[in-house]
């Protein structure tokens, strides 16, 4: 049985499982809540202890990779420019569509407010500071106290700079910090690992204490969220096939017949680096160069994640709706220019890895609890499997893209338009 499918199923025991204590009596829901609510606030905090030491490390070497291959070669430097541009402009369409999907299929009043109730460590924070308080704020005074305090867009800041200045010094004083760099993301994904190895008793305490105070509610909440997040998948690959057509002057049922072989890797393997070899096939299909397609596609899958800034926003401002969260848009500017770098420095792994340290930046940036993640984890299986999906398509869009620009467009039947 796969971790994903432990999770889930340690989901859906918590929840009955609290549903039946809190029917059974009320003093035995007492007792549960007692006993689990601290275990599964110590495994939240588990996850919450490697975000500062991923975020960082994975910045860090982000930037020395993308900068490296920025100097790589023309190819190499419009891929990089699309990708940046792209996730991006990602946040912003997640900040974008998620009000307007909420507004139209809102969640339930009741199933919110039971939810928010069931929590463990949900407590509302306080207030966002005033627009010019806030950025007042971004450059820290004090990196460290950035870090301790989790303040992570000032801390993304000093980060930024730093590693933009790692570039700049000597080639052996660069490796030399690059090097421990990359020793610390390889051990904190080592730690998250670990943490996640245990996430079915964390999973299945946070779900006994929501189920034992939410009730049958909690249940369709979950259901409302995944098809929410799994809708804005659905948007970013929507906007591939716009890519495709349009940057890569391909014609629309063309490109979409290309892609349909990679779109069944992701579906079925939930991983854009097994779909590299169909996205190279589909590629070279259409008309783009093998030295090209050998170089974009394996970038892409490396560092273009088109789908995490839009969908990572698109959390954040469902917790602000669970919650009745205001979202200023100052903040939510900030938010979505850390979702986008954060993604830009992601690694290649499973989304129930790298979750909690790409969702709870942004979710800091705009004061929301982060105890909702925790749940999130466990039914992540479903909205991977759209964010896998996404990028799929995104990196074989992008590569059309800039092989148009090169260039080299392949002619386009007539019938496709």
């Amino acid at each position: 049985m796969s971790r994903a499918t432990r999770i889930l199923l340690s989901l859906v025991a918590g929840l009955a499982a609290g549903v039946a204590v809190a029917a059974a009596s009320a003093s035995a829901a007492g007792w549960a809540i007692a006993g689990a609510g601290p275990v599964g606030t110590a495994w939240l905090n588990g996850l919450q202890m490697t975000v500062v030491p991923l975020i960082v490390s994975l910045l860090v070497t982000g930037v020395a990779e993308t900068a490296e291959a920025a100097g790589a070669g023309r190819v190499t430097a419009r891929m990089v420019a699309l990708v940046i541009v792209t996730v991006f402009l990602m946040g912003l369409v997640g900040a974008a569509v998620t009000p307007l999907i909420l507004e139209a299929f809102p969640v339930s009043p009741d199933a919110a407010a039971a939810l928010r109730r069931g929590l463990v460590g949900a407590d509302v924070p306080a207030a966002p500071p005033a627009l010019s308080e806030f950025f007042n704020t971004i450059v820290p005074t004090n990196a460290v106290a950035a870090a301790a305090g989790s303040a992570f867009l000032p801390l993304i800041v000093f980060t930024l700079a730093f590693a933009f200045a790692i570039t700049r010094i000597a080639p052996a004083q660069r490796d030399a910090l690059l090097l421990f760099f990359q020793a610390v993301r390889n051990a904190t994904l080592v730690l998250i690992d670990w943490i996640l190895w245990l996430a079915p008793i964390g999973v299945f305490a946070l779900a006994l204490v929501v189920g034992a105070r939410a009730g049958l509610a909690a249940f369709g909440a979950l259901v409302h969220y995944i098809l929410v997040i799994s809708s804005i998948g659905v948007i970013v690959t929507a906007l591939a096939y716009a890519l495709g057509s349009v940057g890569g002057r391909l014609g629309p049922a063309r490109f979409a017949r290309a892609l349909l072989p990679v779109q069944a890797v992701a579906i079925s393997t939930q991983s854009s680096l097994a779909c590299l070899p169909a996205m190279l096939r589909a590629a070279t299909g259409l008309g783009v160069p093998e030295r090209t397609a050998g170089v974009a596609l394996p970038l892409g899958v490396a560092m273009f994640r088109a789908t995490q800034p839009a969908m990572n926003i698109g959390v954040c401002i469902y917790i602000a709706h669970w919650f009745g969260l205001p979202v200023p848009p100052g903040q939510l500017l900030a938010a979505v220019a850390v979702a986008a770098l954060v993604s830009l420095g992601s690694v290649s792994l499973p989304a129930q890895i790298t979750l909690f340290a790409s969702i709870a930046p942004p979710a800091v940036v705009l004061g929301l609890p982060l105890a909702p993640i925790g749940l999130f984890i466990a039914v992540e299986t479903i909205p991977d499997i759209f964010r896998t999906l996404g990028n799929a398509s995104m990196d074989l869009a992008a590569t059309a893209t800039v092989s148009a620009w090169e260039g080299e467009r392949p002619p386009t039947p007539s019938s496709d338009g």
